[in-house]
C-alpha cells in the first residue's frame, strides 16, 4: 500500500504563536531595496540657438549636431520667441525623443540679444556655444573652437567669416554684404579686442564668464557677440576659428540695415556707461527725424498747398508723430513690436502721449524765455523735457511688457 501523504499545512502552522485563526502572515523578508535613482549626465556643452520661424531647420540642426558633436556630451536649448510656424512645437517633438535637445518657449518677449542670455542662464553646462537656427553656421567647428576653450588659450571663441580660411559668400546679395561690412568697420573702430569679424553670431565661452559678464549686457539687439566683447573689456583673450558661411536653405534672413542702426545705438549706449540707454538712444534719434519730417511736411503744405500755419503745423505735428511711431515700433521697441489690434490702440496712445509731450516742451520752453533765458537754451530744455517725457510715457503704457 501507498503511504499516506503528508497533509497540508493547516492555517495555523508557521504562525506566530497567539495570533488568531484566519490571520493572513507575510513571509518574513529583510527591509525593500530603495528605488535607484537613474544616473543623469550633466553636458559639458549648452548649444544656444535663438530662433523665430525656423521650424523646417530644427530637424536638420539637430541631425548635423549629433554628427558634429560626437563623443562630446552636450545638448542643445533653442529658445523660441513664440514663432508662429510652430518651431517650439518642433523642438517638443525632438525633445520627446532626444532629452539633449530643450526648448524655452518666450511669450511676449522678442529679440535675438535677450534670447541668448536666457539661454544660457538655463544651461549648467561648462561651455556654452551660440548659432543662429538657419544652418548658416557650420557645426563641424564647435569642436576646435571647444578645444581652444578646454586648453586654457583663449576666453571666447569666435566663429569668424573674415580670417584666413573662412568665407562670408552665403550672405548671398551685395546689399547683406554691404550691411555686414559696414557694421564690421563701425565696431572696429570701437571695440577693446581686434576682430576680424566682430559681426559674427557664432562663438563659445565658458559659462562662468558668461554668468560674469550678464550683469553687464544690455539684452538689446542682434549683435549678442558685440555686447559681450564691449562687456569683457581689453583683458578678454579672443580667438577666431575661420568658418565657411553657408547659404540659407529655408526661412527668411533676418539681416538688414536696423541691425546696424541698433549696433550703433548700441555702442553710444556703452561708450555713456550706460547712462544713454540704448532704447532711449533709438527714440531720441527717431524723433531728431520726426523733426524733418515736420519741418518738411510744414514747408509743402504752407508754399505749395498754401494752407495757413496754424492749420499746416498741426497737420505737420499729427504726420510726424505717426511717422515716429512706425520707426520707433520698428526699430525702438522692435522685439515689442506691436500687431494687430494693439497696434491701433499703440498708434492712437502714442500720439496723446505725444501730445501732451508737446504742450509740456512749449510750456517749459515759454516759461525759461520770460526768465531771460536765450531763445536757443529756452528751446533745447524744452525739446529735451518733452523727449524724455515722450520715452518714459512710451516704454510704460505704448509698449509695455504683455
Amino acid at each position: 500500500m501507498l503511504a499516506a501523504a503528508d497533509p497540508a499545512p493547516t492555517p495555523t502552522q508557521g504562525r506566530p504563536e497567539g495570533t488568531p485563526e484566519g490571520t493572513i502572515v507575510a513571509a518574513a523578508a529583510g527591509p525593500a531595496p530603495e528605488p535607484s535613482m537613474p544616473e543623469l549626465s550633466v553636458p559639458e556643452l549648452s548649444v544656444i540657438v535663438p530662433c523665430y520661424n525656423e521650424r523646417a531647420n530644427v530637424a536638420p540642426l539637430v541631425a548635423h549636431l549629433t554628427s558634429a558633436l560626437a563623443g562630446i556630451a552636450w545638448e542643445v536649448i533653442f529658445v523660441d520667441d513664440s514663432s508662429p510656424d510652430g518651431t517650439a512645437a518642433e523642438v517638443l517633438r525632438l525633445g520627446a525623443e532626444d532629452a539633449r535637445v530643450r526648448c524655452i518657449r518666450r511669450i511676449g518677449r522678442r529679440g535675438l540679444s535677450s534670447a541668448v542670455i536666457e539661454g544660457a542662464l538655463a544651461s549648467s553646462a561648462a561651455y556654452i556655444a551660440v548659432m543662429d537656427g538657419d544652418l548658416q553656421h557650420d557645426e563641424t567647428r564647435i569642436p576646435p573652437m571647444l578645444a581652444a576653450l578646454r586648453a586654457g588659450t583663449a576666453d571666447l571663441a569666435v566663429g569668424s567669416r573674415h580670417a584666413a580660411g573662412g568665407d562670408a559668400a552665403g550672405l548671398g546679395s551685395a546689399w547683406r554684404h554691404r550691411i555686414s561690412e559696414l557694421g564690421i568697420g563701425i565696431a572696429q573702430r570701437f571695440l577693446p579686442v581686434r576682430l576680424a569679424d566682430p559681426m559674427s553670431g557664432f562663438f563659445a565661452l565658458p559659462r562662468p564668464l558668461f554668468d560674469r559678464l550678464a550683469p553687464r549686457l544690455t539684452g538689446a539687439g542682434f549683435k549678442i557677440l558685440l555686447d559681450l566683447l564691449l562687456a569683457g573689456g581689453k583683458g578678454l583673450r579672443v580667438v577666431e576659428v575661420p568658418f565657411v558661411f553657408r547659404p540659407r536653405v529655408a526661412g527668411e534672413s533676418k539681416l538688414d540695415v536696423l541691425v546696424v542702426i541698433q549696433f550703433a545705438a548700441l555702442l553710444l549706449d556703452k561708450l555713456s556707461g550706460g547712462l544713454l540707454p540704448l532704447r532711449f538712444i533709438a527714440f531720441a534719434c527717431v524723433g531728431a527725424f520726426g523733426v524733418l519730417v515736420n519741418l518738411a511736411v510744414l514747408g509743402i503744405l504752407t508754399k505749395l498747398a498754401g494752407l495757413g500755419f496754424e492749420l499746416s503745423q498741426s497737420l505737420a505735428t499729427l504726420v510726424a508723430m505717426l511717422a515716429n511711431f512706425e520707426l520707433n515700433n520698428r526699430i525702438t521697441y522692435r522685439d515689442q513690436r506691436l500687431r494687430g489690434r494693439m497696434l491701433w490702440q499703440g498708434r492712437a496712445l502714442f500720439v496723446l502721449v505725444c501730445g501732451i509731450g508737446a504742450v509740456a516742451n512749449v510750456g517749459i520752453a515759454g516759461m525759461l524765455y520770460r526768465r531771460h533765458a536765450g531763445w536757443s537754451l529756452a528751446g533745447a530744455a524744452g525739446a529735451a523735457i518733452g523727449v524724455v517725457w515722450n520715452y518714459a510715457v512710451s516704454a510704460t503704457l505704448v509698449w509695455r511688457t504683455r
